[in-house]
């Protein structure tokens, strides 16, 4: 697969000899009539491929990346629900970390529902997350509307999920309230985004959604995700540089062609080597929110 955004090592080369004669003094400089002028700063050791040098750039907000990798949030939205066994067979297959941003009213919505809550609270590689305790009841500019109200939702979920941390992401909406961002991609639900983050809550949205078809399977395929991927970074699309929080739905997921999708769409991501994959609560200054 094609590498999208190698980074070029800014370095010069010319052909010819350079020669500086002077009355008192001659210096020529050349190896195979190539010449290349490398800073003491940016020197870095000879690579298997020459023709091209990776050169991390460090940055404070988002920490070193190894190998010059980006980092994939792979999230799931409102379970336990329909197919959340089937998420959690996938990520064991593949041996991956996410992130489940779960809804308070489904962990006893059904017998099954409270045993997937309890196999995901067991579960290693997967990391809980509030996502109300109503899901607004599916009304969202209701909800939205009165901002005291959303954080008693929120807090409900709190209890009952039995969660440490306040990592949490709004229904129905894409709201980020992060030290470093501030996103509401609804204006009239900017009022209760900000009331929760006065609450303590860090609120994550998404950068890349995989969204169902009308029989709610995955629209799409995993060529199709990978070239999304491909261009959010190469246009630096994401919200914090180097970092993609990933997003569908436990619903989806229930149907053998949709599972096979995500199944190669995460195995596609894996072999090209390019990528790394963590829990939300890994994401750039996540942690630094009062709470």
């Amino acid at each position: 697969m094609k590498t999208f955004f190698e980074e070029k090592l800014n370095t010069s080369a010319f052909l010819g000899t350079l020669a500086l004669i002077s009355a008192t003094s001659f210096l020529l400089v050349g190896c195979d009539k190539t010449t290349e002028r490398i800073d003491a700063k940016t020197t870095e050791q000879p690579q298997k491929k020459p023709v091209s040098k990776i050169v991390i750039k460090v940055d404070e907000t988002t920490g070193t990346i190894s190998d010059n990798k980006r980092i994939i949030y792979l999230t799931f939205d409102d379970g336990p629900n329909r197919g959340t066994e089937n998420l959690l067979k996938i990520l064991h297959k593949r041996n991956v970390v996410a992130t489940t941003f779960v809804v308070g009213k489904h962990v006893n919505g059904s017998a099954k529902q409270k045993k997937d809550f309890a196999d995901l609270q067991k579960d290693s590689l997967m990391e809980i997350a509030n996502h109300s305790f109503s899901h607004a009841d599916n009304h969202y500019s209701e909800f939205y509307k009165n901002p005291e109200k959303v954080v008693e939702d929120f807090d409900s979920a709190q209890v009952i999920l039995g969660l440490n941390n306040k990592i949490a992401r709004t229904p129905g909406r894409n709201i980020w309230r992060l030290n470093n961002i501030n996103v509401t991609d609804i204006s009239a639900s900017k009022l209760a985004a900000n009331q929760l983050q006065i609450a303590g809550y860090k609120l994550v949205g998404w950068d890349l959604e995989w969204r169902p078809t009308a029989k709610m399977s995955l629209k799409g395929n995993h060529q199709q995700m990978m070239k999304k991927v491909d261009s959010i970074f190469l246009n630096d699309l994401e919200k914090t540089s180097r970092h993609l929080v990933f997003l569908t739905h436990d619903q989806y997921l229930t149907d053998d062609e949709s599972l096979a999708e995500l199944d190669e769409f995460i195995n596609v991501l894996q072999k090209s080597n390019r990528f790394e994959f963590r829990k939300i609560s890994e994401y750039p200054k996540i942690n630094e929110i009062l709470n």
